[in-house]
């Protein structure tokens, strides 16, 4: 399943969310995608939101980037690829296989191949705990509003999109818990392979850390402009690893700063909010 914005003939964006989201979490940034003059599709990536779940619950990062790759191919070109958490590993293991579309041009979000164990764990605590889901959307609220270290701030009732209510009338997250299990999550920390990938691809690439992120740290974003020193990067100070989450004005600014260089929109150059301060490169 994906929502799709902008002009069909357009330049196309495939914007990937991070593991236990949807489609939803890019809207902000897909309505601003295609007012500027690109086609925007979000994807719910395999065992999320709509889209279907694996019968063998089969979630290793190339068995999900063989399945991106295949909608790639139908989306035309020139196509750009924005993955965030889960989806940047889905994009970086993509880029380098032997089947790949042609990619214009591919913006990690708060991922690369060498992330900091700490901050992974304690994503995959977060996305493991409640496995019987919460009796109110309140109550999901206040365990994503602990992740982020900071107070809810939207109603409640916006979660309905993040998650489905059980038989039981419980509310459970909107993807397949197997998607968390040992087999899956430990498949997705190979670092080895993730950069091996990438680094058969040759197009241009952006690094856009959170600023507060403990996914990447900065000297994880600093070893990943070393290896890649092509890539351009991009730093949210106010953000953590949930970048378009927490400051998606100047997310999407950085975005179409680095879009307008790599994979111009149609018709027109690309407009957005300066995102000159928010960039540097170690």
């Amino acid at each position: 399943m994906a929502d799709v914005a902008g002009p069909s003939t357009a330049p196309t964006v495939l914007l990937m969310h991070g593991g236990g989201q949807t489609r939803h979490a890019w809207h902000g940034t897909a309505m601003a995608l295609a007012r500027a003059g690109w086609r925007a599709v979000a994807l719910d990536l395999p065992g999320h939101g709509e889209s279907a779940w694996s019968p063998q619950g089969d979630y290793h990062v190339d068995k999900l980037a063989a399945d991106v790759s295949r909608l790639c191919h139908s989306l035309g070109a020139p196509l750009a690829i924005v993955g965030a958490s889960l989806g940047g590993m889905i994009g970086m293991a993509l880029v380098g296989r032997a089947d790949a579309p042609a990619v214009a041009a591919l913006a990690l979000v708060d991922v690369g191949p060498w992330l900091e164990s700490a901050g992974v764990d304690r994503i995959v605590n977060f996305m493991r705990a409640h496995p019987d889901g919460f009796a109110t959307l309140e109550e999901a609220a206040r365990h994503i509003a602990d992740y982020r270290g900071r107070p809810v701030q939207a109603h409640p009732r916006g979660l309905g999109k993040n998650l489905r209510q059980n038989a039981a009338g419980r509310w459970v997250w909107h993807w397949d818990p197997r998607l968390m299990n040992e087999e899956n999550h430990s498949h997705r920390n190979d670092p080895d392979y993730l950069s091996r990938s990438l680094a058969r691809y040759l197009g241009p690439v952006a690094l856009i850390r959170g600023g507060r992120s403990d996914v990447i740290s900065a000297a994880g974003a600093a070893r990943f402009c070393e290896a890649f020193p092509r890539a351009r990067f991009y730093e949210l100070a106010k953000a953590g690893h949930m970048v378009a989450g927490d400051a998606n004005d100047v997310f999407t600014a950085s975005l179409i700063d680095f879009l307008g260089v790599a994979m111009p929109a149609a018709g027109a150059a690309a407009t957005a909010p300066s995102a000159t301060n928010q960039e540097s490169n170690p």
